[in-house]
């Protein structure tokens, strides 16, 4: 018999491990007892120095090359199945996936203003204040990660996860935030955020034991063994599914010579990815402890940044055997007879193959009818938006999930060009987020004011089921 969560709760007493696993607990509980589960997650993966929007085109769909000009989307909206089309190079990785996919082009956020980065205008929606060399630094308000934290809440309501390009940087403040001038941390040290994810969870002595272990289950040992001493056959099985994911975190080493698709002749040799100074493995063990906090509850939505904001568009990808920062690919660059069009997509490949792997993760684990990935949105951007030197005339963006069936998947849709009939916002696919997530809110961030004649409140109703 499946003991109720207060006598789990119970079980483990004060121990260590109580906060950690009492989330994991309840939606057994839940589910056991026939409740629907509530959980509602989103994750935004950002990526720095703009997204091309012909690079997003399934096949048989032809966009025209970026231009500085407003009007480069379609005069009317497109709306195609990917189910008989290949993805792009870049989101291969994910086709898996093909059926719970929307790709989206075509929606602008000319208020955010443009240039190398639009930092926090980029989640935010709203006007761009002057910064260092005429880059937008002001947060003029909430970012959508951090308008659904506070709505879905949780024991971290946000977590920000990811990578700068300078080693020595253990926090950065650059692309989420509570609202006006609230900036929400993003952790890039990944050994650093080890210890405060989950080392949080203990007190007094165990704090000292926690930082001992090489493991969070070595740390947690005994109070699985209680909490399954107290499941029956059936929870005990998704128990045991829900700690794989701790599993993932013992194995340190970097797996990047799995990866195809890149430049180098031989992988590298196997580090430990959560003090290594490589950007990639720091990125992949990054997504690691995002995966491991989604799994267990500790949040509800994540934020994965690959060197978003002003402070890191230049990154280079050495770990995926370029050596030629995103700065000059962003200017024409190339590299080793690569060019520039292609070292975005190899760059780009490398996050969709992060992105499949936070799928499996969480196609793992069974949650009410399905499976954690069915009451999860993963939403990709650029802080760049739609490309270097942005103007925010287009911001493309794919949306991995449908929420329980909520959102109308398997499709390439593309808006109608700027200030031509039908055109819509970046903010009005952040209304649509909110209303997943059960918010009433039919407005985000700021109206463009050159669109004043234009509908710039309300959900994509074109994405809805």
């Amino acid at each position: 018999m499946f003991v109720d969560r207060r006598e789990a709760l119970k079980t483990l007493g004060l121990s260590a491990g109580a906060t950690l696993l009492a989330p994991i607990l309840s939606r057994l509980q839940a589910q056991a007892a026939g409740r629907p589960i509530a959980a509602k997650r989103f994750v935004f993966v950002v990526e720095s120095n703009g997204v091309r929007p012909e690079q997003m085109a399934p096949s048989g769909v032809t966009r025209k090359p970026r231009e500085q000009r407003p009007l480069n989307s379609p005069a009317e909206f497109i709306d195609v199945p990917l189910a008989d089309r290949d993805l792009p190079f870049s989101l291969e990785p994910i086709a898996p996936w093909k059926n719970k996919l929307t790709i989206v082009n075509g929606l602008s956020g000319r208020i955010c203003g443009g240039g190398h980065s639009n930092n926090f205008q980029a989640l935010g929606a709203f006007g761009s204040g002057s910064g260092a060399k005429g880059e937008s630094m002001a947060i003029e308000g909430e970012t959508i990660d951090g308008a659904l934290a506070k709505h879905l809440g949780g024991i971290f309501p946000h977590l920000g996860l990811g990578i700068s390009k300078r080693l020595e940087n253990n926090l950065v403040y650059s692309i989420s935030a509570w609202g006006p001038n609230k900036a929400i941390p993003t952790m890039c040290r990944p050994d650093i955020a080890y210890g405060t994810l989950f080392g949080s969870v203990a007190e007094g002595s165990a704090k000292q034991e926690f930082a001992a272990k090489a493991n969070v289950l070595d740390f947690l040992r005994d109070d699985v063994k209680q909490a399954k001493a107290n499941l029956a056959g059936p929870e005990r099985e998704q128990f045991d599914a829900y700690l794989e994911t701790f599993e993932t975190l013992r194995d340190r080493q970097s797996k990047l010579n799995e990866i195809q698709h890149t430049l180098r002749e031989k992988g590298p040799t196997p580090t430990d990815k959560y003090k290594s100074e490589s950007e990639t493995d720091r990125l992949d063990a990054q997504f690691d402890l995002g995966a491991a906090a989604l799994i267990c509850g500790l949040t509800n939505v994540l934020t994965l940044s690959s060197a978003a904001g002003i402070g890191d568009f230049d990154i280079t990808f050495k770990g995926l055997g370029l050596n030629i920062d995103k700065h000059s690919i962003g200017h024409g660059g190339s590299y080793q007879g690569k060019t520039w069009a292609d070292l975005y997509g190899i760059i780009r490949r490398y996050h969709f193959d992060l992105i499949a792997g936070l799928c499996r993760k969480l196609e793992a684990v069974p949650e009410g009818d399905g499976t954690m990935l069915d009451n999860t949105v993963i939403v990709y951007l650029s802080d760049g938006a739609e490309g270097h030197h942005s103007r925010c005339w287009e911001w493309p963006m794919v949306v991995l999930g449908d929420m329980g069936g909520k959102l109308r998947t398997g499709r390439y849709v593309d808006y109608p060009g700027y200030a031509q009939k039908g055109h819509r916002t970046t903010a009005n696919l952040y209304v649509t987020l909110l209303n997943l997530a059960g918010s009433t809110r039919d407005h985000f961030g700021m109206p463009d004011p050159t669109l004043k004649d234009f509908d710039q409140y309300g959900p994509l109703e074109e994405l809805l089921a």
